[in-house]
């Protein structure tokens, strides 16, 4: 704590005979500086840290204290009694006509053979798509050309592979050619495609999970890609009767973060920081690392109390958690209008209205976006979602957030907890790229 200790010390020496008073201008320019110099400059005198595999200079004086203290500052801790409410929330749906669906169908894969979607799904499960592909159009791209997915041919050519799947526009494309080849060099070394990885490993997933992230570091399998991956296998028909498939956990993403905050079966000393102070990214990674205990102890307590009602692996909650409840019902989708001629004040499901829906006449405008679940007419969003309304809803006929029991929306102490976000630590935005000297000032991210 003492570099903390002395920064705030200098600042309160230098201003502490004017805290009756307001602060000159003189006085507003050091705290201004001091607070620059502590947070976002270095000294080379700080050292080193080691992270990614690789060492890297200290990002500034903070950074280092942060990278000591911010599991203490954090604390975060996992609320059993929580845990277990939503493990009976879970059991219900999971019990109810559409259950199995909500925990076994993932999406369509157009026919292929299981050696085929496998080659796929390895291919594309290191790379990060931000929403521009979805698997099923993979799928399609394949069918139209095998080759693609040929192993020797993305080894020999990354860039064709990236170009071929549609992702060269996004970011950081380096580092997505290096995942394509080193994801291709690793059958290539085996002299397997990607579905013999499960007879390579002995039927066990979670060796397969341990080469992948531990034995390869570097070639993009982190622990979200990896779990999803090994998820999708079994729950497809890949790969048939695993073992160790109890170890796989939920993927962590800010999704299924979002909804054990608000559920509150993962708690934290103080709402999560800005990733602006969260420097290399050590509350992400903490927070990661403690949802998906949290998640896993949901799952333990249900298989506790309902052995015989009871999915076989947490990873299996994934996708209900992040696909329907976090990105679907956990988000601001209930938009509340207000006519501007009548001043009618009403609730819709879109944001794209421009007409009040009361008068039928008049243009209205959005105030404000609101959580279904805090809200009466809240219903009104949920209904019309698509994964409650239409003739393949997997969870048609409710009003409501399955959730609201926990989480009490609509109680005093309801709080709208959001996930960590993060910076890379590499990259052209990254924080490497941001870094600058104490006394030369400037640096910082770019958009």
């Amino acid at each position: 704590m003492e570099s903390f200790s002395v920064y705030m010390k200098t600042l309160l020496e230098k201003i502490r005979n004017s805290l009756d008073d307001d602060l000159s201008i003189d006085e507003v320019r050091f705290i201004i500086s001091k607070t620059n110099e502590y947070f976002f400059t270095y000294k080379e005198q700080l050292g080193q840290t080691f992270i990614l595999d690789e060492y890297y200079e200290y990002f500034s004086e903070f950074h280092k204290f942060w990278e000591k203290y911010h599991r203490k500052i954090l604390n975060p801790s996992i609320d059993e009694n929580n845990c277990e409410q939503v493990a009976n929330v879970l059991k219900k749906l999971y019990e109810s006509e559409n259950g199995q669906k909500l925990f076994y169908e993932l999406y369509d894969t157009k026919n292929l053979k299981p050696e085929e979607i496998c080659q796929i799904r390895y291919f594309s499960a290191n790379q990060d798509f931000r929403g521009s592909r979805d698997f099923e159009d993979l799928f399609l791209i394949y069918s139209s050309d095998p080759t693609i997915f040929d192993k020797q041919k993305i080894y020999d050519n990354p860039e064709d592979f990236l170009k071929s799947i549609g992702i060269t526009s996004l970011s950081q494309n380096d580092k997505r050619v290096k995942y394509a080849k080193t994801a291709a060099e690793i059958l290539i070394k085996l002299n397997i495609d990607a579905f013999n990885l499960f007879e390579h490993f002995e039927s066990d997933i979670f060796k397969i999970r341990n080469f992948l992230i531990t034995d390869n570091r570097g070639s993009g399998f982190g622990n979200k890609k990896t779990d999803m991956f090994l998820r999708d296998m079994v729950v497809l028909g890949v790969w048939k009767n695993p073992k160790n498939f109890e170890k796989i956990d939920v993927a962590s993403d800010i999704n299924t973060i979002k909804v054990a905050l608000r559920t509150r079966i993962l708690k934290t000393e103080i709402p999560l920081i800005s990733s602006f102070m969260d420097i290399f990214c050590y509350q992400y990674s903490l927070i990661d690392e403690m949802n998906a205990l949290a998640w896993r102890k949901v799952w333990e307590i249900w298989k506790n109390k309902y052995p015989e009602s009871c999915i076989e692996s947490p990873c299996l909650m994934d996708y209900f958690i992040y696909r329907i409840i976090g990105r679907e019902f956990c988000k601001e989708s209930l938009c509340i209008f207000e006519c501007e001629a009548e001043k009618h004040a009403f609730r819709w499901h879109s944001s794209r209205n421009r007409t009040c829906q009361i008068c039928k006449k008049s243009k209205a405008t959005i105030i404000k976006k609101v959580l279904p679940c805090t809200d009466s007419e809240g219903y009104i969003a949920i209904q019309k979602n698509v994964f409650v309304t239409g003739n393949d809803a997997i969870f048609p006929n409710v009003n409501e957030c399955p959730f609201v029991v926990v989480c009490n929306p609509k109680s005093e102490n309801f709080k709208k907890l959001n996930p960590p976000k993060s910076i890379s630590i590499l990259g052209q935005t990254g924080w490497e790229s941001a870094r600058t000297k104490a006394e030369e000032g400037g640096g910082g991210l770019m958009s």
